[in-house]
């Protein structure tokens, strides 16, 4: 399936031959990028807008690759063969056209450290759970012994792990972001893991456009490949509906049985595909909730599609062990649990969260609304939630949404401030339960910081 408009008309032979390849961002991706590029004979210029970390800074200056910070310099930047931008950087930044105007290609740091690898690929994406997802497979996999890397949206630059290390497979977390500059890249084991409203601010604020991003995480599969879907989500299947998929495909459901594919039989996930079945009640998986069923459906598939040994699997699905600030447990207090879930940035994260609780909840919301529905969650908050405590500079909203279903509402502007109400208005056995279903750059640097100063602050109740 290649159906892109945005393809570039031809690719770039594979050596650098000495053109000038410009980075924009110094942030993981960009500085691995950068390192990869100059090894493969480019003539790299690091540009980022803002400030640089001192230890991007450090890395640059040791490998002598030239950069600057707080500004572009346009004269510099539209003399390159090609662009790698940060994910973070929007299509219509003024920098952005002013490149495209002049038809230089650009491209994504996995697009480009794609080019020069040929390890297995297994990329992972959704709306919700693709980090855990990708955590959890790779888990899996290193387990087994294979020889693998982790990169993408987590753990190190992909770019810079091609640069420096030898490993047979990669395990990618992949961004809608990312999957928008990425043209000839492709992956063996394709896993979309599920199509919620998110970051609608880049994509005209239509699904539709949103989700053909999400589906370019197929684009060049071949016959060879495999793609692992969630048959359960309506906007994935409104997806496929009409589309080509060359690669075999394998879906996952807890509400029907799938042969080949994975399925929920009682209390038992059965994964089927070409070799033995695969077996496992869901109790003795490490992650628990009926969101952590999917993830771990497709993690098992792509277990499965490698031919992995059944006990070797079973055993990592139970030994797993979550990502911070992802439903993490941080401290009981007075019979009060409190949960950190900062890494919630939409509402169907929050949603999943909510779903997995099993007492009364003081739920933390707010942040910078990227125009959240809100109504997806009326009917959790009503059944779980005595009170919300909204953090973040901007609150409106979120009162607006809950106000006839809440009696309690309270706004904070720190994280100290949030868990100290919360903790007040909690009683023994509730839950406080941080999952924000916004982003966090009102108040916070990123979702990271915002969990670890709420993590610190009930440390400090």
């Amino acid at each position: 399936m290649n159906e892109n408009k945005n393809i570039p008309p031809q690719k770039l032979p594979l050596q650098g031959a000495g053109g000038a390849l410009v980075v924009l961002g110094a942030g993981e991706s960009g500085v691995g990028a950068a390192y990869l590029a100059q090894q493969q004979g480019y003539d790299v210029f690091v540009s980022d807008f803002g400030a640089i970390a001192p230890h991007y800074k450090e890395q640059l200056q040791g490998w002598g690759i030239r950069f600057e910070e707080n500004q572009h310099t346009e004269a510099e930047i539209l003399k390159a063969v090609e662009v790698i931008k940060s994910p973070g950087i929007p299509d219509k930044a003024p920098i952005i056209k002013k490149i495209k105007e002049k038809g230089i290609r650009v491209i994504s740091e996995i697009e480009f450290a794609g080019r020069y690898t040929d390890a297995k690929i297994i990329g992972i994406t959704g709306s919700n759970g693709k980090t855990t997802t990708t955590s959890l497979t790779y888990f899996i996999l290193k387990n087994a012994g294979l020889n693998v890397g982790l990169a993408g949206n987590i753990g190190k630059s992909f770019a810079y792990q091609v640069a420096t290390e030898k490993f047979d497979t990669y395990v990618l977390e992949l961004s809608s972001f990312m999957l928008d500059d990425m043209y000839q890249f492709k992956a063996d084991i394709a896993v979309l893991l599920n199509i919620t409203p998110d970051h609608l601010d880049r994509y005209d604020y239509k699904l539709e456009n949103y989700a053909a991003s999400k589906f370019r995480i197929t684009q060049n599969q071949t016959a060879n490949d495999v793609f692992i879907y969630c048959a359960d989500d309506e906007e994935t299947l409104k997806g496929m509906d009409g589309k080509t998929f060359n690669a075999q495909q394998l879906p996952f459901s807890i509400k029907k049985k799938l042969t080949p594919g994975a399925y929920l039989s009682g209390d038992k996930i059965i994964i089927q595909t070409n070799q033995q079945p695969f077996e496992m009640t869901i109790t003795e998986l490490a992650l628990q909730g009926k969101h952590n069923i999917y993830n771990s459906m497709a993690s098992g598939i792509v277990a499965r599609v490698l031919d992995l040994r059944n006990d070797s699997i079973r055993e990592s699905m139970a030994q797993f062990k979550n990502i911070e600030h992802r439903l993490e447990f941080v401290a009981k207090i007075s019979g009060i649990s409190f949960i950190n879930d900062s890494k919630a940035t939409n509402v169907n994260s929050t949603w999943y969260a909510l779903e997995s609780m099993t007492s009364d909840v003081v739920l933390i919301l707010g942040g910078v609304d990227k125009g959240n529905d809100y109504s997806m969650l009326r009917d959790l908050v009503k059944q779980k939630v005595k009170a919300i405590v909204c953090l973040g500079k901007d609150n409106q909203r979120i009162h607006d949404a809950f106000e006839d279903d809440v009696d309690v509402i309270v706004n904070t502007t720190s994280a100290q401030e949030a868990a100290t109400v919360a903790y007040h208005l909690a009683t023994k056995g509730d839950t406080v339960l941080l999952s924000p279903a916004c982003a966090s750059f009102d108040l916070f640097k990123n979702y990271e910081d915002r969990g670890a100063q709420f993590k610190e602050a009930v440390k400090e109740l």
